[in-house]
Order: structure tokens, then sequence, then C-alpha cells
């Protein structure tokens, strides 16, 4: 690969000119040298280490690239644990550069992503005082552009290993390898969404060794080291059987000052083994998960020299292994390091294992949809399913005393086994297996081990989570899985054989807000064992609990208040309104008073909370047995509550006489209480404006659009690659909901919130729901989440009640003190979810 150095300054003075604020100005001048090629060349060429450049430098992102920093030269900056790394290229060059930590709330909300044009502003070179001869471009300000716009640079890229690589004059040869960071001592980068994925080309494939010669004459058995005195090393080999599997889990920590204690690659996973005398926990650590965790696989033999037997960590979780009817031992695990004395580790092959040899078979425990409901809480069992509805990849951030910003990664999934109507519904976390987790979609079979059943007030069904040893396969992956001989499993692709596809796609869907389980009938601060099941926050916080949000982190939370404001969207109005673009990252945050003609709205600068409103005119009538309200002005950038209807009144939009105007027909029914107009004077700030974006909405599974599907309801990748799938699909016609203004308890801060009651019991959020009769007054529909009885294929000719009256209850809601149940969820740049999930009534 062409390495191309930088142009001395004597060889651009002719074309760059300097101000005193060492400005880059491209009003070229004409000399004698020559003058590089790219305004990217003309950037990285100054002599000054700082440079601001007035119009920018146009730049594609092909990479973003996080790790671990190091807080040992920056004390101060702990509140941000990580660093980033991007690779951008102007079609010509290419180069590795560090994002300023002031900019890592670009990446955080997914304004700044790989595959996206920017322009550079502000950069300067960093010599490397830990490494001689080394340096770096530093981007301290960046302009993203909104949206998912097409790139032609990259549009254009076939290969982007031809590019040439543009570094500074002298420092060719001291170029670091792509895959390690160009900051501090880290030797690896972390997946850009989570901690615990393998990242990166260090970490080996599953690969095979040489034929052991295997001694059973001259091995030690599990139960021997049991019954051993302290930690020991030397023993005589081992010869066992994977029987459990358990995610990565990475320990790193940015501010260790003792370099003994620093660990390049601080990786451990914990491996369930067993020989004819029983079980142990066998424990990976550092640079032996990079060679061997994706070879060690559940059912594989290993042979074992070099080992260290040491007690064992007491709090760590555990497998249930009750089934393998297997002595367990607790008190002691093995230990492969390579400090000291290097381990010595071989997987024997398959057609090499003899029965002779008494290693005990993989034993699993799948169960039927139709027994979940009589298993205890916690108890573990294995599952195999037709996946039905796959909700998007969301993020919860870790709890306890880790970095605020290390995520779990997860997703809702639905599968069907044909033994009941309903389905499993799980919580499947991405278990180290980032490939297999973000492949999951409708129509693949799910194989799901070691998961653990739940039981929480609200819901009708228990559901199952991932625990620690959970593996996840699918379609493509079950060969030569040890339970593919499971009778169960057998049994399962028996009734498979007997559905047509065609049946089974119009039953699927993806993505949408989906939140589970159900909020609980009666609201509980703290449970018994000391967990918060839901936060209760002031209205005044709501404003930091949206700000804080990351890309795709779900959180829901409770606020006390006031339901002053009711205002349906039809569904070809949602549309309009999901559809609204996002404004530009560089708007500030401006939260102030309310003025009378409408609501002030919250826009935070690294993508904040910003739900669009629609705007409408024309002339309205009031509908029969309600006052009339004035009509609003006939002017397009005011909005529908600009001139608000008279106090307590609900409007629809007819026609008066003759045919009607489409453009009337489309304007939504509202309801608002009689004291808001007094309120509004006193609110010192309104918080977002409610609506449903396009990415709430589930979307029917399609074989076709399955790459885009995938794409769409994934995390982005953290590298662009050519030919990398996009996530261009057709328009979506968004379902009609109910826009929600919500004024705090103290009545000084109102917040928007979308409220999609369950119409359907197609609908993926009815699975697990309470279906308990209700009146279908706006305040029950609040409180259930849905409208009594639900549409059926079955029952056509069940009549709903519709929004208008629906509405005519909303007087119910008048000076009602409320608590409300909000479900938040970062959607990327400034559009954040908020949906009103529950509604508690407080006496």
């Amino acid at each position: 690969m062409e390495s191309a150095p930088f142009h001395p300054a004597s060889l651009v003075s002719n074309y760059i000119n300097y101000n005193t604020n060492n400005n880059i100005n491209h009003n070229t001048v004409s000399g004698q040298a020559p003058a590089p090629h790219t305004t990217l060349q003309q950037l990285f060429s100054t002599r000054c280490l700082k440079v601001t450049v007035d119009a920018g430098v146009s730049v594609s992102v092909v990479s973003v690239r996080r790790y671990l920093a190091d807080t040992r030269f920056h004390p101060d900056q702990h509140q941000d644990s990580y660093r980033y790394d991007l690779v951008v290229t102007d079609g010509v060059w290419r180069t590795r550069c560090l994002l300023h930590r002031s900019l890592n709330h670009l990446v955080h909300k997914n304004t700044l992503r790989a595959g996206q044009e920017v322009r550079l502003t502000g950069c300067s070179f960093v010599y490397s005082e830990q490494r001689p001869g080394h340096g770096y471009i530093c981007v301290e300000e960046v302009g993203c552009g909104p949206g998912e716009s097409r790139n032609p640079v990259l549009d254009q890229l076939k290969d982007l290993d031809g590019l040439s690589v543009l570094t500074k004059r002298g420092m060719e040869n001291a170029e670091l390898p792509d895959d390690l960071p160009l900051q501090t001592s880290s030797r690896h980068y972390l997946p850009l969404w989570n901690d615990d994925d393998p990242e990166g080309e260090q970490w080996l494939p599953r690969r095979t060794t040489p034929d052991p010669v295997v001694d059973v004459s001259r091995i030690m058995l599990l139960g021997d080291l049991e019954v051993s005195l302290g930690n020991m090393r030397g023993c005589l080999p081992l010869l066992v059987r994977v029987i459990h599997k358990s995610r990565l889990r990475f320990y790193g920590k940015c501010d260790i000052t003792d370099v003994k204690k620093r660990v390049d690659y601080p990786y451990q996973a914990y491996f369930e083994v067993a020989d004819q005398s029983g079980a142990m926990s066998l424990v990976l650590w550092s640079e032996l998960c990079l060679d061997w965790y994706h070879s060690l696989h559940v059912g594989a033999v290993l042979y074992l020299h070099n080992y260290t037997v040491r007690n064992s960590y007491a709090h760590r979780s555990r497998p249930q292994m009750d089934h393998h009817h297997l002595r367990i031992f607790r008190s002691k695990e093995i230990s492969l390091n390579r400090r000291n004395t290097a381990s010595v580790l071989t997987v024997v092959p398959r057609k090499n294992v003899l029965v002779q040899w008494g290693l005990p078979d993989v034993a699993y425990t799948f169960i039927r949809r139709s027994e979940l409901d009589n298993l205890a809480d916690n108890t573990a069992c294995d599952v195999i399913g037709l996946v039905m509805f796959v909700g998007r990849v969301q993020r919860i951030r870790g709890q306890g005393d880790k970095a605020p910003e290390k995520f779990w990664i997860y997703r809702w999934v639905h599968v069907v086994d044909g033994s009941s109507h309903q389905p499993f519904i799980m919580e499947v976390f991405s278990c180290s297996q980032p490939h297999t987790f973000h492949a999951i979609c409708p129509m693949t079979y799910l194989v799901c081990t070691q998961m653990r059943t739940c039981r929480r007030e609200g819901s009708s069904a228990p559901f199952l989570t991932s625990s620690c040893e959970t593996e996840i396969f699918i379609t493509g992956g079950h060969r030569g899985q040890p339970y593919v001989s499971d009778p169960r499993v057998k049994d399962f692709l028996r009734w498979s054989k007997t559905l047509k596809d065609e049946a089974v796609l119009e039953k699927t869907a993806m993505g949408g807000y989906y939140s589970y389980p159900p909020a609980a009938p009666a609201f509980t601060q703290q449970l018994q064992n000391g967990t918060v099941p839901v936060a209760l926050v002031a209205a005044s916080d709501l404003q930091g609990e949206l700000e804080s949000l990351h890309y795709r982190e779900h959180r829901r939370l409770a606020v006390q208040g006031l339901i002053i404001a009711v205002r349906f969207v039809r569904p070809g109005d949602a549309a309009d309104e999901a559809s609204t673009p996002e404004r530009s990252s560089s708007e500030s945050l401006d939260v102030g008073g309310i003025p009378e003609n409408g609501a002030a709205g919250l826009t935070a600068p690294s993508g904040g909370s910003t739900l669009p409103t629609m705007r409408t005119t024309g002339p309205k009538k009031r509908l029969a047995g309600v006052p009339s309200s004035p009509d609003p002005p006939e002017d397009s950038s005011s909005s529908s509550e600009s001139e608000p209807p008279a106090a307590g009144s609900t409007s629809q939009e007819r026609s008066v006489e003759g045919n009607p105007d489409p453009a009337e027909l489309k304007r939504p029914l509202r309801w608002e209480s009689a004291d808001w107009s007094r309120q509004r004077q006193g609110a010192s700030a309104h918080l977002g404006r409610g609506g449903l974006h396009l990415d709430s909405v589930t979307r029917r599974f399609s074989l076709e659009e399955r790459s885009s599907l995938l794409c769409w309801n994934g995390l982005p990748f953290s590298s662009w690659s050519p030919g990398q799938p996009g996530h261009t699909l057709p328009p979506v016609a968004p379902p009609g909901y109910y826009h929600i203004t919500i004024l705090g308890i103290n009545q000084q801060v109102a917040f928007d919130a979308a409220f999609c009651p369950v119409t359907s019991s197609e609908d993926p959020r009815a699975q697990g729901l309470p279906l308990d009769p209700h009146g279908n007054s706006l305040l029950s529909c609040l409180s259930a989440g849905f409208l009594c009885p639900l549409s059926d294929p079955a029952t056509p000719d069940l009549h709903l009640p519709s929004p208008e009256e629906i509405l005519q209850t909303a007087g119910e809601l008048e000076g009602t003190h409320l608590l409300c149940v909000l479900d938040l969820c970062h959607l990327g740049g400034e559009r954040v979810e908020v949906v009103l999930h529950k509604v508690y009534r407080v006496t």
C-alpha cells in the first residue's frame, strides 16, 4: 500500500494563504510549486499544528472505532471512559484521525457514523509522546449532515485498500497497524455499541489443531482436582468435554496507574467442562480469549496441559446443570492464562474422540410453549421455535459501578413451536455472538440455550431472558450442534414441515415500538429485593433524561402530572409527521418560557428530543353537543395549538356544506383542558413535540427486503465497506395515534408523548398484555393500553370505538392527578421516541 507523505510547508505556501488565526482560505494563488491534488492534502500539509478551515473539508467517514481511554493522562476528564478513532477519505487519500473528546456525543447519538459525508472545519496534528516518530490528526470541529443522504464518494469507491494512506513526511514507516488505536497503550478496539462482543481481526476464527497424542493412562480427573489443597500447577493433563459456554466479560478499566496491573486484553470467559468424575468451571483469560474463544464450542473435547487450579470465585453466575446428572465441583476452577508458564490447549477432532474415554454427552432441557406457564421463576430451559417477530436492537445501561456509558445490547423475539397459540416471548441479549444476534429475522429457526423464565406482575404470560451462558443459533448454524439429535428438536422440525411459507409470512413482523413486560397494575416504587421497577422522576428532570440518552438506549420512567391536551393524529397525517426531516445537529438547546402561540421545542446539540408537530389550517365544525371553538388563523406556519379551542372542548373537521375538502378531512380531533390556557402562561418549559417516527412503526417481513430490514432493525456498522447493504425501504403508513400533552404536577414543565393503543390481536404488543375488559373511555384506554375488545380476523364485524367516541370521554381527565409511565428510546440524531405506556390514577 502506497504511503503519501505530507508536503513540506515550503511547497504549499503559494497556494494556501494563512491569516493570523491559522485559517486556510481556499483562494488558490498561482505559483511554481506543485499543488496537492485534494483539499484533504492541503489541510494536512500546513506548517501549523492547529488549523481551521473556512468552508470545511468534505470527507467521507469510512469507520468509527471505539476503545478504552487512558485517564492517567486526562485525570480531569472522567465523564467519558472511551475514545474514538475515525478513518476518513476524500476518494483519493485516506487517513486515520482521533475524534476530540468534546465531540464524543456525536457518536453517542449516531449523528457521526460510518458511511456519512462530513465537513472537517478544525483539526490539529498531535505528536505522540509515548510512541516516538508517531503522530495523528485530531478532529476538533466537524459538521455532520442530517438524515441518511447518499454519499457519492463512497458510492463510487470499489476498493478501499487501494486508497493511499496520507501521513506526515518522515512518519511513513511509523504508521500503526489498522487494528491498534491511535492513542493510549490500548492494544485493541472495542465494539461500537457494547463491550462484551469480540471485535476485529485479532479474534481468531474457529480453528483446527494437529491431532494430539492422548495418553489416557496419564490424565487427571476433575474429582482429583477438587480435593487438592490450595492453588496448584504442573498437574497431569486433563481430558474434558465442554458442556456450557459463557459470554465474554470485558473487565478493562481506564484508571489503572500500576503498569504491572495493566492487561493488554482484559477479557475473561467461563466454560463448564466435564469428565467421568463430574463437572468443573474453566476460565480463559486475556490473550487466550482472542485465540480460543471461537474454537471452544459446546461439545468440544479439550486436552489441557500447564493449567492452574485455583479456588473458585463465588460471586458469579453459573448455569443450571441438574439435567446433566453429574457431580458439580464448585470449590475449584481451572485457570488458563499466558502469564508465567503458558497453558497448552488442544481441541481433539471429533473423529478422534473415543467412547472408551467415558466423557459425558451434552444434555439439554428443551421445553414446549405449552409447558412454560407451569415452570417456576428463574428456571433454566432451552427453546427451539420459528421466529415470527423480531424487535429492533436496543441498549440498556449496565448497573453497578461500571462506566456510565457501558451498555448491554438486546432485542425482543417471538417464536412459535406449534404446541400453543401463544408464542415464546424472549428477551435475547447479544451473548458475544454479534453476527448471529443481528441476523435473527422472521422465518428462521431459532435455538436459545440456558434461557431463564421470568414472571412480572402486570403481564399475563411469563417471558424468557438470556443468562450469561445463553447461546443462540439460527438457520444455517445448526449443523453439527449437539442438540440436533434431541427428541424435542426432531418433533419441532416435523411440525415445521407442515407449514406453508405464504401463510406464515402474513403473520410476521419486525421492528417498531415494542416494550415488554407491561407495567404492573399498581405502581410500586421499590420491590422487596430492593430493586426499582420504574424510576419516578420529577418533570423538571425529564429534560436531563432525554439529553442523556444514547443511540438506541431504552429507558422506562414515571412522571406525575396532568393530561391537559389530547390530539388524535389520523394515519395519513401521522405519515407526514413521522417523515418530518431532522434539524441540523448544530442547533443549540433552547428551553425557555412558552409563548402564547405554541410550545417551545427541546433541541439537544447532540441529538436531543425533537418530535415533529402537525401543522393544519382551515375551518372546523364542532361535534354534536360540544361547544364550538374559534377557527385558527389561515397561516401555514402556525401550530395547530396556535389558537386553542374553547376550554374543555373537542373538535372534529367536517364539511359544513357541499363536498368535503380533503384537507379538512385530515384535521385531527382535539381535546384541551379548561385550565391549559392559564397554566400555559405559568409553565417554564415545554419539552419536545410528541409524535410518531417512522422507526416506531412495525413492518411486515419480506424475504425480498430481508437485507434492508436487518440493516434498519439492527445497529449501524462501525465500518463501511463496498457493497454493504443499506436500509432503504419503501414508505410505510404509520397508524393513527394520540398526541398527549402532559403538565408536570407542579405545573412548571410540560412535555408531549405519543399514545398508540393496541387495537388488534395480531399486533405483537398484544402478546402477554392483560386483556381485562374496560369501558373504552380515554382514561381507561390509557390505563389498559388497548381498545376493548381487540379486533381479530376471526371476527371482522366487531365494532371498535372510534377516536371521536373515545375523545368524547376526555373530560374525565380534567384536573385528574396521574402517574404517567413513559418509554423513551433514542432513534439517532435528534429523534427521541417518547411513548406513553400506561397511566395510574393517583387518589
